[in-house]
């Protein structure tokens, strides 16, 4: 349970940082094994991974 807190914590540590930066209706996923469908705007879409720790990130449109 508390790997899942780590990892929400940095979800929204990226969160908070890319809407300050690049404005606001940024989503942040963080985790080890999940799935996504999701609706973005064209070059608002960033996916990778940290070691094992995947990181979606993703502006809406």
């Amino acid at each position: 349970m508390k790997e899942n807190n780590v990892e929400k914590d940095i979800a929204q540590m990226i969160k908070k940082e890319f809407d300050k930066n690049y404005g606001n209706t940024w989503h942040c996923i963080v985790g080890r094994n999940f799935g996504s469908f999701v609706t973005h705007e064209t070059k608002h879409f960033i996916y990778f991974y940290v070691g094992n720790l995947a990181v979606l990130l993703y502006k809406t449109a």
